[in-house]
Parts: structure tokens; C-alpha cells; sequence
């Protein structure tokens, strides 16, 4: 990927001391960066317990919250770690226990920006799930909450943003003066694809990619390019006559491509909502002809439950649904023997040392090798 993590450690171009603020709503993953960190800064010889930062934002009773950080940070390359999708974090509110909304969670990030006070060498934000990144494009009177929030974190002194698979990259347009990297876990998602089911040969003559929609064309088209494999897509038939929940309803979905009939199908997309969308899809290719059909989301969040891909699991509908631990998932749902976890906690560590160490990133961007390599140990190439 990079420069070994030994040779970044020892190298002079350290832009400085790392120091990072896992917020409350990614504690099990600020602990493995953390972990990772610790472990090459000692293979390197230095006697590094921990770079992580203790931090908290307390509520009073009325809502009211404040930022605090228990330790300095004046002169560290300061690296903040924030999960806003996290709903699972809960706070007291007028008797009443309020789960923690995106929101809320933006909030208590400028608190901590805040609680900094200016003293740190450098704020970098790692933000998977981008804050607005669903509502990132003007139609009619509407708000740009993702644009206008890079822009207020950029007013604050934010340095660098790191986001994963953002909805739409182009919102970096707001901020064309601060660093914005928006970064697809291609190569982990496919290792765990292969290290978790045995028997896939994803192969041209075995194997399919299929885009949900034109929106995902370009992740879904570097998955069949570096497997060389062929690629279909669907397309959403809308009802541009009413409006349901703020979008127009989908009619149907359409297919365009090559037969998938007798082919294992990967499905990737950058959130599973209400997974509707998607079982969707699964139905239709099933209906085609499809063999396995395994889906993936970034983020898989279940807004509706579980009970409807518990059924297409249990009929063969679905062969698996991956999602990765850049945002909070259910206890319900890391039990399903259908979900495969991927971590992407060793690749944000790597991201923090290339940024601290002033490393180009384009290597860790663009992971053609790896995969390559990947695919050579499993006699794929």
C-alpha cells in the first residue's frame, strides 16, 4: 500500500506528534486504530502506550452540551473520529432517554473543534458516514446541508476530511481549498468476499457484477474491471407525478446487461436503508435465472429491521449481505449467519500515518496491486 508502517514511524517528515479523539459514537473503532498504531510505533522502536485522546460531551438535562478534552493537544497532528449514523448512543433529555441523531452528533464534533482551542498543529476529520451526505444537491428551495457543513468545518481550521464512499464526491466542490478524500474499501470488501465464502470463483464465466442504479455505476464498474468479469445495471422507473417522503416513488426496476442466468451476482452499493431497493433487486435477478446473489453496502443500517432479509436468506433469495464497521451495527444483525463484517479499521490507520508523515495517499487510494495479488493467492489470475 504505502511505505512500511516501521519506515513512516522513523521517517523525520512527521508533520507531528499524532494524537486522536475517537468520539463516543466509535469507541470499538477508535480502539483497534488505536491498537494498530501503538503496535507499528513499537516495531519501530518507539515506546508509544497510546495515541488516543480522552474527550467526552456532556449533556444537561435540557439538552444543553459541552465539549471536553481531558489532555492536551496543543502540537498534535489531531485526528477526530466520528461516526454521525450512530443511533445507538443515548443521552438523558428531560426524563426522557433521546437517541443520539446525526445531528446531534455533527453538534458535539464542533464542541470538541471548539475544546481544542486552536492549540492543536492540525484538525484532520475522519467522518465515514459524510454529515448530510444524502441531501447534497439542490432541487427547487431545498437545503445543502452537506456543503454547507464542509464549509462551516473548514471555518473552524479543519485541515483534511476523510470520508468512505460518499453519496456524491462532488460535494467536495464546496471546499475546493481544504483536503477531501473520499475513500472505497474495494480491496478489504473483496478480501472478505473471498476469505468468507470458499466456494465463489469470481471469474467471467462464474461470475457477475450488477450496478442498483445509475448512481453506483462507477464503484460497481472498478469491481468488474479488476475481477474482468462482466457488468449489468438496473435502472428505477419513477412516478414523477407524486411525491412520497420527499422523492418519487419507484415503479420498477428495470434490468439492462448481459443473462445472469447460472451466475454468482455481487450487488455493491454505498448504503442499505430500508434495504427495499435491494431485496428488490435480488427478487428480479432471482427471477432471471441468478445462482448466489450477494449484496454490499458501506453501510449497512436497517432502518426497517431484519425480518424481510432473515426471509430471503431462509428461500435462497440472497446468499449473503456484506456491510463494513465504519458505522454502528446491531447486535441482531452481527448475529445473522448472512452478514459478513468488514473491517476497515488497519486502512484508516494506514490513513493516518500517510497524512501525518505527509505520504502520498494515492497508492492507499487506487488498491489495483492488492487486489491483484489478492486474486493471485486465491488462483483467480
Amino acid at each position: 500500500m504505502i511505505a512500511s508502517s516501521e519506515n513512516l514511524f522513523s521517517s523525520e517528515t512527521s508533520a507531528a506528534p499524532i494524537g486522536i479523539i475517537a468520539m463516543n459514537s466509535v469507541t470499538e473503532l477508535g480502539n483497534k486504530i488505536n491498537n494498530y498504531l501503538v503496535e507499528w510505533s513499537k516495531r519501530a522502536g518507539y515506546d508509544a502506550d497510546s495515541f488516543l485522546i480522552e474527550s467526552e460531551c456532556p449533556r444537561f438535562s435540557s439538552g444543553d452540551g459541552k465539549g471536553l478534552i481531558k489532555s492536551t493537544v496543543r502540537g498534535k497532528d489531531l485526528f477526530i473520529i466520528v461516526d454521525v449514523g450512530n443511533y445507538n448512543v443515548k443521552y438523558n433529555y428531560f426524563g426522557f432517554e433521546n437517541a443520539m441523531s446525526p445531528d446531534d452528533h455533527y453538534q458535539d464534533l464542533k464542541r470538541i473543534i471548539q475544546a481544542a482551542s486552536g492549540k492543536a498543529h492540525r484538525v484532520n476529520i475522519i467522518m465515514p458516514i459524510l454529515y448530510g451526505g444524502r441531501q447534497h444537491r439542490r432541487s427547487y428551495r431545498e437545503s445543502l446541508d452537506c456543503a454547507c457543513a464542509l464549509q462551516e468545518l473548514e471555518a473552524m481550521g479543519v485541515a483534511n476530511i476523510v470520508t468512505f464512499d460518499a453519496h456524491d464526491p462532488r460535494v467536495q466542490n464546496a471546499v475546493p481549498l481544504m483536503g477531501f478524500d473520499n475513500v472505497m474499501p474495494t480491496y478489504q470488501v473483496l478480501k472478505c468476499l473471498l476469505n468468507d465464502v470458499k466456494d465463489i470463483k469470481p471469474t467471467k464465466e462464474n461470475f457477475m457484477i450488477v450496478s442498483p442504479d445509475e448512481g453506483a455505476l462507477n464503484r460497481n464498474m472498478y469491481y468488474a474491471s479488476v475481477l474482468g468479469v462482466d457488468m449489468g445495471m438496473f435502472y428505477k422507473r419513477r412516478d414523477y407525478s407524486t411525491i412520497v417522503n420527499g422523492r418519487n416513488p419507484i415503479i420498477a426496476h428495470e434490468y439492462l446487461g448481459n443473462p445472469v442466468e447460472g451466475k454468482d451476482i455481487f450487488v455493491a452499493d454505498d448504503i442499505i436503508s430500508s434495504g427495499e431497493s435491494m431485496l428488490d433487486l435480488a427478487y428480479n435477478l432471482k427471477e432471471k435465472g441468478a445462482a448466489r446473489i450477494f449484496t454490499y453496502a458501506t453501510y449497512a443500517i436497517f432502518t426497517n429491521g431484519l425480518d424481510k432479509f432473515d426471509e430471503a436468506y431462509e428461500k435462497g433469495i440472497i446468499g449473503g449481505v456484506l456491510g463494513t464497521n465504519l458505522t454502528y451495527r446491531s447486535p441482531e444483525l452481527l448475529s445473522r449467519p448472512w452478514f459478513h463484517e468488514v473491517d476497515v479499521s488497519k486502512y484508516i490507520a494506514y490513513f493516518i500515518e500517510a497524512i501525518n508523515h505527509e505520504v502520498s495517499i494515492s497508492k492507499i487510494l487506487d488498491p489495483h496491486a492488492k487486489i491483484d495479488a489478492l486474486l493471485k493467492k486465491y488462483g483467480i489470475k
